[in-house]
């Protein structure tokens, strides 16, 4: 039986009283999905296309609308609206490796902030060009959802494909990097051809039109480059203290920039080297020498333009590094932060000219994740110190760069986060309490984060034991008299 039929066994064995019925319900959804129908909900079938020739069924949820982009995968395990609304993924296809997708529904795009931002959402509509699940849940529940993944899917035109196994779709990419898709719907006539988003000037797609303010009032003044800012960056800077100009990624800043005490650079899609007008402008910038320097913050995007205006060469990433656990080190304290990840292109290292050096590097593949200069205040984080969603380990990023506006500082200190080295308990065995299977008919051995933490434990040369519940028993020993039937589980 297909998992992602109304969300999965789980569901299903929460939906009958006794064995007979389950496995009643179950030939009857069997029956359905040969049919190509979801009971009580119409699937349509469609196919993931690659550009290699390879093809995925699946069936769709949300909009039934035939699409082409790249191909990508984030290891996130929740924030799916935050990172559908995140302007770096504009036209790209992406693939969640968490299994179980759409169950706590989404929240209310209407509601805002004080700041007249969008809680819950990184802009104001869905910038991905679709979204790759194993086992999409229609049914939801959360105190703060309004809808459905899918009904808000459907309703901004964007198409979602479940039932493919996206653990296999990722290794592929792993393997042969990401590549160029496309949604195939049966009966929609000929597909579209294969497209190349990074071949557009995405940054110009997401930008805004025309300045905006936030924070009117705060004490330091920032001007914000928009390539493509989440929404909880401008928020980050205004809590902290900052009035935020918020400009188009075209906007001359160098001719304005003295009446600002620091410039920040913005997240945002695609090849860096298309945004010629910011690069050109940054370059204005960096000349300043005496009173004009001004300090200078950028992340994502913002780490790549400022060097590409520095001098250096962007390249691009086999497969890119998206998702909430990518670990960061900072090579000027020896501290790793475990950081939000999305991007497809980094800097080369190699390429940064004098005065320039790296900053941060990534633990997994050593990619640049960061570079500051020798004597000015100048740095960026290739990954997201804002979070959301994600760890917010680097959080204090924007305390440093705010601290550099409003004292006005030439030199970045990198103070250790932790004043003393912390004590090893002095321990020979140790008992992990596993994660289990996320649903009934998955067993222990998909416990990752229990076999991530026996493999850890194992290399400090502790013995483990590891205590991990496997309610799959319940949907195989399911005789009333079995002798090792395990309790009942209800909803």
């Amino acid at each position: 039986m297909h998992r992602f039929i109304r969300g999965g066994r789980s569901r299903l064995m929460a939906q009958v009283a006794s064995p007979a019925r389950f496995r009643e319900v179950a030939k009857q959804q069997q029956r359905a999905m040969t049919a190509g129908r979801d009971p009580g909900d119409d699937l349509v079938k469609a196919t993931l296309v690659l550009a290699d020739g390879s093809r995925f069924p699946a069936y769709s949820f949300g909009a039934r609308a035939p699409i082409s982009g790249e191909l990508v995968f984030s290891t996130g395990m929740v924030g799916y609206a935050e990172s559908l609304t995140d302007p770096s993924y504009r036209g790209q296809l992406l693939t969640l490796t968490f299994p179980m997708v759409g169950n706590y529904g989404v929240p209310d795009p209407s509601r805002v902030d004080e700041y007249g931002l969008a809680r819950g959402f990184e802009s104001g509509r869905i910038q991905a060009s679709a979204l790759i699940v194993q086992d999409y849940s229609r049914d939801y529940s959360h105190w703060n959802a309004q809808t459905s993944l899918g009904e808000w899917m459907a309703q901004e035109g964007i198409p979602g494909l479940t039932g493919i196994d996206t653990r296999m779709l990722t290794k592929k990419l792993r393997d042969e990097g990401s590549m160029l898709g496309r949604i195939e719907f049966e009966g929609e006539g000929e597909p579209l051809p294969f497209a190349d988003p990074n071949s557009r000037n995405l940054v110009a797609e997401v930008s805004t039109p025309e300045v905006r303010v936030f924070g009117k009032g705060n004490p330091v003044r920032v001007i914000a480059v928009d390539c493509g800012i989440k929404n909880n960056i401008i928020r980050m800077l205004v809590q902290k203290g900052a009035e935020v100009t918020v400009v188009p990624w075209d906007y001359e800043f160098s001719k304005v920039l003295g009446e600002y005490d620091g410039l920040f650079l913005s997240n945002g899609p695609g090849d860096p080297t298309r945004c010629t007008a910011t690069i050109e402008q940054l370059k204005k910038v960096l000349a300043f020498e005496g009173d004009e320097v001004k300090p200078i913050f950028g992340i994502c995007l913002g780490n790549q333009l400022l060097a590409l205006a520095a001098g250096a060469k962007a390249v691009k990433l086999p497969f890119g590094n998206r998702g909430q656990n990518q670990p960061v080190t900072n090579v000027l304290t020896g501290e790793c932060y475990i950081t939000p990840q999305n991007h497809g292109y980094a800097i080369d290292d190699s390429t940064l000219p004098e005065g320039w050096k790296t900053l941060f590097t990534n633990a997994n593949d050593g990619s640049n994740e960061g570079i500051m200069h020798d004597s000015k205040p100048f740095f960026t984080a290739q990954f997201h110190p804002e979070a959301q969603g994600g760890p917010t380990d680097t959080s204090h990023l924007f305390d440093m760069f705010l601290e550099n506006c409003e004292k006005k500082t030439t030199e970045l200190h990198f103070a250790p986060r932790l004043s003393t080295p912390a004590v090893k308990p002095k321990v020979s065995k140790v008992l992990v309490l596993g994660s289990g299977g996320l649903s009934i008919g998955q067993a222990g051995e998909f416990d990752y984060s229990g076999a991530q933490a026996i493999k850890a434990l194992k290399e400090e040369g502790l013995e483990v034991v590891l205590m991990n519940p496997n309610i799959a028993s319940v949907q195989t020993n399911v005789g009333e008299n079995t002798e090792h039937r395990a309790d009942q589980v209800s909803s």
